[in-house]
């Protein structure tokens, strides 16, 4: 067995123009866009950047206009985008936009490639995708699902329900939504493909969440709807086997992205440090500041790690469902740890977004929810390791 961390020219050449782009447009946009929002116009103005730079879609492949990158390199190239808040989306590469890209990808038909899936690759548009409702239905358990569908004789679906906190609706060209039923027997779980435009389809109010960097918010989403069976994605009843499909790679994206925003706020926090004269001499050689130095330092690079493994072995087409819960549940505590030493490290400043580092803070909580909390992918680890060791015996 050999591991071989060496990045390639090609993979040094998008970093080198990645940061570059972060660096000189996406870093000093970001101060207006705590202010005012993340809206539309800023999206396009950053992409166009993008694209002009040549770092469009490091992620997609080469027939959708992307750089037809490995997972393992995207898995850098992700890495350095998240050093700003906006560096993902100006490279089409954001959350729910990249899920749904990969998603689209492996099982639209040929009519929703033209319609949706080429489109949202070229930055035209943007999507979402509900899953997440209301107490008592689905959220960290999707199979309380209560949006439901209903083929009805003449081959349409009745779809009916509520969704909240799907992020991005706002101004979306189209949703991506999960209903239970579409087997004979009503089991299962079915996609739908729906234009945002369908009539029936209900924007409501957006939560106010501590993150605020999202384009299009977080909102309610109530569906009373019939479509034609064009519309379901895939297979009808496969929607669970699907979202797994969609789940295990976009989680991994996250854990990149947010990777890169907390090896900033770090950096921001040690450097504000290195210059801060506190009871005699610099913060950074009193011993509780080298503590939370260090203990960064160790966090940033374990995380790394697990996530180039875990990439490793999406990339190899392997069943990486442990690879990537392991991966969720580390690097979305660690960031936080680390984010969180950053603020204590930085002192006052540290919460407030003039040095990001608060905005960072606020922005990467919810990361230890979405796409599995900690707690359930626990839960899944844990059972997994009972099955093997029982397996064993």
């Amino acid at each position: 067995m050999s591991f071989d961390f060496e990045l390639s020219p090609v993979v040094v050449e998008w970093r080198e123009g990645i940061r570059a782009l972060v660096d000189e447009v996406a870093i000093p946009l970001e101060q207006a866009a705590f202010a005012h929002g993340v809206h539309d116009a800023l999206r396009l103005e950053l992409q166009a950047e993008a694209r002009k730079r040549d770092v469009w879609a490091p992620q997609l492949p080469k027939e959708l206009g992307g750089g037809g990158l490995s997972f393992t390199d995207v898995a850098v190239l992700l890495e350095e985008a998240g050093r700003s808040l906006l560096g993902a989306l100006a490279i089409n590469a954001a959350a729910p936009d990249e899920g749904n890209l990969h998603l689209l990808n492996k099982i639209a038909s040929p009519r929703q490639r033209d319609r949706y899936l080429i489109p949202l690759a070229s930055g035209e548009v943007r999507s979402c995708f509900a899953m997440t409702e209301p107490s008592p239905g689905a959220g960290s358990d999707p199979s309380l699902l209560t949006t439901t569908c209903t083929p009805r004789s003449d081959g349409t679906w009745h779809i009916t329900g509520r969704k909240h906190l799907i992020t991005g609706a706002d101004g979306a060209s189209f949703c991506i939504v999960m209903s239970a039923g579409g087997r004979d027997d009503q089991t299962g779980a079915t996609m739908f493909v729906l234009d945002m435009d369908t009539p029936g389809i209900q924007l409501g109010s957006h939560a106010r969440t501590i993150d605020t960097t999202m384009v299009g918010g977080h909102c309610q989403l109530d569906f009373d709807v019939v479509v034609g069976p064009d519309a379901v994605l895939g297979e009808p009843g496969e929607g669970f086997r699907y979202a797994q499909t969609r789940l295990a790679p976009a989680r991994l994206t996250h854990c990149m992205r947010w990777l890169g925003a907390a090896q900033r706020a770090h950096e921001i926090a040690v450097r504000r440090a290195a210059g801060r004269p506190l009871f005699g001499s610099p913060l950074t050689e009193l011993g509780m500041a080298q503590a939370l130095i260090a203990e960064n330092e160790v966090d940033l690079a374990a995380a790394r790690s697990l996530l180039w493994h875990a990439a490793w072995r999406v990339q190899r087409g392997e069943n990486a469902g442990q690879a990537s819960s392991q991966a969720k549940v580390f690097i979305s505590e660690a960031t936080g740890r680390v984010v969180d030493r950053a603020v204590q490290l930085a002192g006052g400043l540290g919460t407030s977004e003039e040095l990001v580092i608060g905005r960072i803070y606020a922005d990467i909580r919810a990361f230890r929810i979405y796409d599995g909390a900690t707690e359930v992918h626990k839960m899944s680890l844990a059972r997994r390791a009972v099955r093997r060791i029982a397996a064993d015996a």
